[in-house]
């Protein structure tokens, strides 16, 4: 029953932080744009009352007139929207995902026994430490380098250092799969830290200056500004870290912290093309494409670099004709299911088996086994997924040997 109960944990877990996600995306994708395509206003009213830019847009059969106050608006509106439950619910529902996804069973998803052999406890630990230290040491570099002359290539090549970072001594501490989602929960939690710390107080400072009847201090909207550029760097990395968990060959490669470097960097290029590309319409900065090639030339690389190595097709036994033909076919997948049972005794049975049903399976029985036939081969033998971390150490010959007797029909019995 606990397996049932966590399953559904994490399957509501899951359905609420991406609906978040989606918001807080979409809602960050949208000002970036938004900033990016404004124009200086035409109308002499518009500039009386200090708006810095305008955008007109049409969606869904209306049309929309936006407009920007670069420092504060003449007066404060009745009712003001404000821009950070998307931010904070993503980061809650991914903390508990995080949780009962893999703190919870620390042993179990957390922790690679050839890599570390940490007590849970520990692995817990140290897992939580990535949030905070990359949080702090980030924060630090935008606050020493972000407003020194060529500040924003500074804080880029030096949080470019402290991802590697990160990312090779989690991939080196703890299984391939969770090293992946700790990076990108990681940075997601430095995301929302930006808007905690910085993005929203600092709106809340020029608001109560405004209500003082006081100068508003641009450096408020400076700063919020800056943590909210690099908060749109960040999410295609992110989401590349949190989707890598369905892909085992991206997190089961020998230099999988490479791997993850490569794709989050390609991310990050391929979304500077589409920060770049509205300025570039209006004629305010080059042609972005480069960075979009970059991003792109990287994954094409990666893809031919981990490309796996041919493998030898076995040679087929000669046909048999006849009763005989039948009997040997029977024979044979009888025998194959006995060599394929003994593997999965070995290997699965601990988290299969009758004391305990991990996901509702049991695969001490042929008929089980039978029915849940497909899903055994693609976890174990296609996607390498299963045993988890390869806690019981299954072989590449055993995952073989399950692969050519579901090919071969996944016969349990005569």
């Amino acid at each position: 029953m606990e397996s049932y109960f966590l399953d559904w944990a994490n399957l509501l877990l899951r359905w609420v932080h991406v609906i978040t996600a989606i918001a807080w995306i979409g809602s960050s994708f949208y000002f970036v744009f938004l900033d990016s395509s404004l124009t200086p206003p035409e109308d002499e009213d518009l500039k009386k009352q200090g708006v810095s830019g305008e955008l007109w847009a049409v969606h869904g059969g209306g049309f929309y007139h936006p407009v920007k106050f670069a420092v504060s608006p003449p007066q404060l509106p009745k009712h003001l929207h404000w821009f950070f439950w998307e931010s904070y619910s993503t980061w809650i529902s991914g903390f508990a995902l995080f949780t009962v996804s893999y703190l919870y069973s620390a042993s179990t998803y957390l922790i690679d026994k050839s890599r570390m052999d940490w007590a849970p406890a520990t692995a817990i630990m140290v897992a939580l430490g990535f949030f905070v230290v990359f949080w702090l040491l980030y924060d630090a570099i935008c606050r020493i380098f972000g407003q020194r002359k060529n500040g924003d290539a500074i804080v880029g090549a030096l949080v470019l250092v402290l991802v590697c970072v990160a990312s090779w001594l989690a991939c080196h501490w703890f299984a391939g799969r969770a090293a992946f989602l700790l990076v990108g929960a990681m940075i997601a939690t430095s995301m929302s830290a930006n808007v905690f710390f910085w993005i929203i107080p600092g709106q809340r400072t020029v608001i109560s200056q405004i209500k003082a009847g006081q100068p508003v201090d641009p450096i408020h909207g400076k700063r919020g500004k800056q943590r909210s550029v690099h908060n749109t760097y960040f999410t295609l990395p992110v989401l590349f870290a949190m989707l890598s968990n369905h892909y085992s060959f991206t997190w089961s490669h020998p230099q999988n912290w490479l791997v993850l470097i490569l794709m989050m960097f390609a991310g990050a290029a391929i979304r500077q093309f589409f920060v770049m590309r509205h300025g570039y319409k209006l004629g305010r900065n080059g042609n972005p494409l480069p960075y979009a090639l970059v991003g792109v030339a990287v994954i094409v690389g990666a893809i031919v670099w981990m490309r796996p190595a041919p493998v030898a097709t076995p040679v087929a036994n000669p046909p048999v004709s006849g009763a005989a033909s039948a009997d040997k076919t029977g024979a044979s997948g009888q025998n194959d299911f006995k060599s394929v049972q003994a593997v999965l005794e070995q290997r699965c049975y601990m988290c299969h088996g009758e004391q305990v049903q991990m996901k509702n399976l049991r695969l001490d029985s042929p008929d089980s086994v039978k029915q849940h036939a497909q899903a055994i081969y693609q976890q174990a033998v296609v996607q390498k997924l299963m045993p988890m971390n390869n806690a019981t150490g299954i072989t590449d010959a055993e995952r073989a040997l399950i692969g050519k007797w579901f090919e071969a029909g996944a016969a349990t019995g005569p």
